[in-house]
């Protein structure tokens, strides 16, 4: 029998699932249920040393000799310190060696209390990952233990090996014994064992489409190659597979608009295509995800509730990151192997002869060529509503009729969104590439970075942004250097018109004030101050006209538009457009 602490027999579970075969272990009470399962298990034999000095330097010689990830478990307190030299000394050996520390809950660390010191940082110089374990009330937390741990043995086994520290925060009582199996758990792995690119890998990747009968790609934000372009054809691919991509990873026509199917998808499944249905015939079955992340929040959340397969196609496979929930397995490619990895994929349906004596995957062809059809229509159906769609006066307005006259443009433009709606608006409307500050969305240095960027690029370069993230980073306009080549669509509508799109959050008191922080602050002074030429606009005419006008002047110093909105017409207009499209 196990213990009953999930994090400890989810650790278990998967430090066999690592191919841990030996532990060794320092008497202690608060460990006791660890080394108790490390015991039960059956696989892994475990060795029994006092001294915890000498433990771990037991432990560093077994994995010199075995060449495999091995345990030393100690009990809270100065125990952990006391496994520091061997720790140093496997760090600059490159030896994986697993320290587990069993730890009081967090909430009696400095209280006094008997055995206690903070234990998560205690190691972080001579560890390459140090992760501390949730006691899991939840599934997002049980997911959240078993990807600590998988993150910190990959860690301790990816490329040159490396000491990890694996904290344990257990509750009392201690010692209840009363599960009857460990648990089964997901082991992250490298697809293949090469760190690079190889046919090896392409290979697998392939074998592993080929298995599925709706496979799904995801394309998060990417950087650029060269001027705005795509380092990999997207339109390509979304001929053979569905694709979910944004602007912010140069999307091609056949893939945006997947959000908003997906909204309908979660909210009216009866509706898709005049058929009564759930959403389960277009949820997939297996994913590659590529890239960073997503802006749309539906998409990621419902992404992680089909609970499908994924496979994370990444450049820093040391950092591997599990964005939807269902990590299987890791690919290492380079921005750059991008171009002949997704060449590739296709291939496995125009030379799918190698895979003719696969019976099963054979007979998944026809189920795929349904789920493709299937989201094909749909995203065709919600690129001819946008289309259609003619938004009253509005931020939404303003967006779309800037991004009609980019695609007519006769120069070379570079678009830079700042977070919250306005890049919310730009992956509806922009069929190009666009920069956006998405690596951890806060509102601050949007038009700073797109003013630094002008500074390196002659070229037109227009950032679209919300009157707080202007506000809030109006110094980028009080230097200098900043040239004619900045271009300002400010959309104003007094206060964060994000906010009126949360549900509920309208019957707070304090939803504008406090929350959404409205103002009656305009831009005009501030560019008069900072000789920047400005225009503004209060209505659908004097926007096309300015829109026009901040693409095509001429001149020397920075240009801003002020389009002034009304919020709560914003959330209306943007609202309806989610709704139109049955």
């Amino acid at each position: 029998m196990y213990s009953n602490k999930e994090n400890i027999n989810i650790l278990t579970s998967l430090l066999i699932e690592w191919g841990v075969t030996d532990a060794v272990v320092c008497p202690g009470s608060r460990n006791a249920a660890i080394v108790h399962n490390l015991n039960e298990c059956g696989t892994i034999n475990c060795h029994p040393i006092t001294d915890e000095r000498s433990a771990a330097f037991y432990a560093m010689g077994m994995a010199l000799c075995t060449k495999r990830p091995t345990v030393v478990c100690v009990t809270s307190g100065s125990a952990l310190l006391n496994t520091a030299p061997a720790v140093a000394e496997a760090y600059y050996q490159h030896v994986p060696l697993i320290v587990i520390a069993a730890d009081r809950p967090q909430q009696w660390i400095d209280q006094l209390d008997g055995q206690t010191l903070p234990q998560p940082d205690a190691l972080n110089r001579f560890v390459r990952r140090s992760v501390s374990l949730p006691e899991p009330r939840n599934e997002e937390e049980r997911w959240y233990c078993n990807r600590l741990v998988n993150e910190a043995m990959h860690a301790a086994t990816f490329r040159q090996p490396a000491p990890v520290l694996i904290n344990v925060p257990i509750t009392e009582p201690l010692f209840t014994f009363d599960v009857a199996e460990l648990p089964q758990e997901r082991r992250f792995r490298m697809l293949d064992s090469d760190v690079t690119l190889t046919d090896a890998t392409i290979e697998a990747l392939q074998q592993e489409l080929f298995k599925a009968k709706r496979p799904l790609i995801v394309v998060g934000q990417t950087a650029a190659d060269g001027f705005g372009s795509s380092p990999f054809d997207i339109g390509e691919l979304a001929k053979h597979f569905v694709v979910f991509a944004e602007p912010l990873s140069n999307s091609s026509s056949e893939t945006i608009h997947f959000d908003e199917a997906v909204r309908r998808l979660t909210t009216h499944p009866e509706q898709q295509d005049g058929e009564c249905d759930d959403a389960s015939r277009y949820a997939p079955d297996y994913i590659i995800y590529i890239g960073d992340t997503l802006v749309s929040k539906a998409t990621r959340r419902w992404l992680r509730q089909t609970q499908a397969p994924s496979c994370l196609v990444t450049a820093d496979p040391l950092n591997a990151c599990d964005p939807l929930m269902s990590l299987r397995y890791i690919v290492t490619c380079s921005n750059a192997d991008l171009k002949l990895l997704m060449p590739a994929l296709c291939d496995i349906y125009t030379h799918s002869d190698r895979y003719a004596d696969n019976e099963a995957a054979w007979r998944n062809e026809e189920s795929r060529k349904k789920y493709w059809n299937d989201w094909r229509g749909l995203l065709e159906k919600w690129a001819d509503h946008a289309e259609k769609y003619e938004p009253e006066y509005s931020q939404m307005a303003a967006v779309r009729c800037l991004e009609q006259q980019i695609e007519s443009a006769s120069v070379r433009i570079n678009t830079h969104y700042a977070n919250s709606t306005a890049v919310r608006l730009g992956c509806i409307y922009a069929k190009h590439y666009v920069w956006c500050n998405r690596g951890v969305n806060g509102i601050e240095g949007s038009l700073s970075t797109a003013a630094g960027f002008a500074v390196s690029n002659k070229d037109l370069n227009v950032c679209i942004i919300g009157d707080l993230s202007f506000f809030y980073d109006q110094n980028a306009l009080w230097n200098s250097c900043v040239g004619g080549n900045l271009r300002i669509l400010l959309l104003n509508n007094s206060c964060g018109g994000i906010f009126k799109q949360l549900p509920n959050l309208h019957k707070s008191p304090v939803a504008d004030t406090f929350v959404g922080a409205s103002h009656t602050t305009t831009a005009q002074g501030i560019c008069a101050q900072n000789n920047v030429e400005y225009i503004s606009a209060h209505n659908a005419e004097e926007m096309k006209r300015g829109i026009s006008e901040l693409l095509t002047h001429k001149g020397n110093r920075p240009m801003l538009l002020e389009v002034f909105t009304d919020a709560d017409t914003d959330a209306e207009t943007l609202s309806k457009y989610f709704r139109g499209c049955t």
